[in-house]
């Protein structure tokens, strides 16, 4: 009996020897596992607040005003390609939307200028949303424009967004922040992307 609560004592004291080994004073090693958890897979609507933070921060709102959310393109194109195979393709498309959110958000009036003037209805779909300029309504009035350029890199792309006035073409606010490449997909080797297969961004 004795016996068995020394082993059990000396397995206790082993155990908690190991768990302070683990730990630091200030806590740092929590901070790194917390870091290590948070990826940045899906994360997209927390970089996107963050961006729309440093982009709005010293703008004084006018309640009377009207922004139009614009796409954000590669700045050596300045347009969305459907042969680049980059993770972050389709950043550009997202950051549209994800900054009309933002935007309104924070009490901004945004104007959808891709509204149609009647709801197009098909076999697969009902929607308002069109590209189709013969089907678009009027764009109204708009006083500022929000936009951006994307700079893509192998770790991801820097996007420069700014706030532009649409009378004068002054950019009256801009904001950069970097995108990491894991966004939407996981960092792999291999993949299949619309029928065709990539390694580390090139097509096979």
């Amino acid at each position: 009996m004795i016996i068995q609560r020394i082993r059990l004592l000396l397995v206790s004291l082993l155990v908690c020897f190991a768990t302070a080994c683990s730990q630091t004073p200030d806590g740092s090693a929590d901070l790194v596992r917390a870091s290590s958890a948070s990826t940045a897979l899906g994360n997209i609507e927390l970089h996107t607040f963050q961006l729309a933070n440093e982009l709005f921060a010293n703008i004084s709102f006018n309640s009377q005003s009207r922004y139009a959310v614009v796409g954000f393109v590669p700045v050596d194109t300045m347009e969305y390609s459907e042969k680049m195979q980059h993770p972050l393709m389709l950043l550009g498309h997202q950051l549209e939307q994800g900054m009309i959110t933002e935007a309104s958000r924070r009490g901004m009036i945004t104007r959808e200028f891709k509204l149609s003037s009647d709801i197009m209805i098909n076999e697969r779909s009902d929607r308002i949303l069109s590209r189709d300029i013969d089907k678009l309504s009027g764009l109204g009035n708009i006083d500022f424009y929000i936009t951006g350029t994307l700079v893509y890199q192998q770790e991801g792309a820097i996007v420069n967004a700014r706030v532009v006035n649409a009378r004068n073409k002054d950019v009256v606010a801009a904001a950069t922040r970097f995108f990491p490449a894991e966004l939407f997909w996981q960092r792999e080797q291999i993949t299949n992307r619309n029928g065709k297969i990539y390694r580390t961004g090139v097509e096979l």
